[in-house]
């Protein structure tokens, strides 16, 4: 039993000192590696704050240079820390870590996939910048103005006073109509006359009683084009071109323009017709219209006959 005692202190006490010399040998390069993880974190600090201020001349997000100056900041820290461990001859420990973290990389992106999409669009499009806060864009059936544009989501105000929240994926992936780009806007005036008006005094009054409103582009030609013959018209649309600093300004317009072209017509008995529609109530098996008129006149016409007799 002492034997036994006795080579386990041995072994133990072979152990311990082969870990001292180990250590011993390896405390200058550990002293070294320290060193070298403090020495890139105030580079690291550094970077960052140099990279904020460059980011500032290019970029007015706060959230955006957060995010890229982070990123800065987290790289040169890790590659501090591969230098570290290369000094401490851990290679295959740095391996390792590299293999590690692509396999977690790559099962957070599929378990977050539609959160990455987001991300990714948010600083795409704070990058690119195709809409700005206060511009009035149109995206998925759902138009208003911008409020908030963040790193996820784009918040909107419609102009029913409703708060949409739309995904950056879908701003990004799909079609985007943004009014306030070119700061004018057709209005398209769909509107028919009678078949028995004259055709050239409609148009000259439908565009004399637009092209002189105060909130028409002077620069722009008011356009009447002839369509089509409708059931009980002969249709047209008057192109008209306004400045546009919002949707209800772009409705007024519009109602003005109807009001305006309606009064000219009116004043000068031009005719916008009322649908017309020929009912005949003759089915098989029964009589046409024209046939019951001309039974019940004959009908009549007998009755009379018998009354006088």
């Amino acid at each position: 039993m002492d034997f036994g005692i006795t080579k386990a202190i041995n072994i133990l006490t072979d152990k311990l000192q082969g870990w001292l010399e180990s250590l011993t040998a390896m405390l200058p390069n550990f002293i070294v590696a320290v060193l070298v993880l403090v020495l890139f974190y105030f580079l690291a600090r550094g970077v960052k704050m140099i990279a904020i201020k460059v980011m500032k001349r290019f970029y007015d997000k706060p959230a955006l240079r957060n995010l890229f100056s982070t990123i800065v900041y987290i790289a040169v820290l890790t590659i501090g820390l591969m230098v570290a461990l290369n000094v401490l001859h851990l290679k295959q420990t740095v391996t390792s870590l590299l293999a590690g973290a692509g396999i977690i990389g790559l099962a957070l992106g599929f378990a977050f996939q539609d959160i990455s999409a987001n991300f990714i669009s948010g600083v795409l499009i704070a990058i690119r910048k195709p809409i700005q806060v206060g511009d009035i864009i149109e995206v998925e059936d759902y138009m208003g103005t911008v409020e908030e544009i963040n790193l996820r989501v784009t918040i909107i105000r419609t102009f029913q006073g409703l708060h949409v929240i739309i995904p950056n994926k879908e701003i990004f992936q799909n079609p985007l109509t943004n009014y306030t780009k070119t700061n004018e806007r057709r209005i398209d005036l769909e509107v028919g006359v009678s078949y028995g008006d004259d055709l050239e005094k409609a148009k000259q009054l439908a565009i004399d009683a637009v092209k002189d409103k105060p909130w028409i582009k002077h620069d722009k030609e008011v356009n009447l084009f002839y369509t089509g013959f409708g059931d009980s018209s002969i249709n047209f649309v008057l192109h008209l071109w306004i400045e546009y600093p919002d949707q209800p300004g772009f409705l007024e317009a519009r109602s003005q323009a109807i009001m305006a072209v309606k009064k000219a017509f009116d004043d000068n008995n031009i005719t916008i017709p009322f649908p017309i529609r020929t009912l005949d109530f003759g089915i098989k098996g029964g009589e046409t219209l024209s046939d019951m008129k001309m039974h019940i006149g004959s009908r009549n016409g007998k009755q009379l006959q018998t009354q006088e007799a």
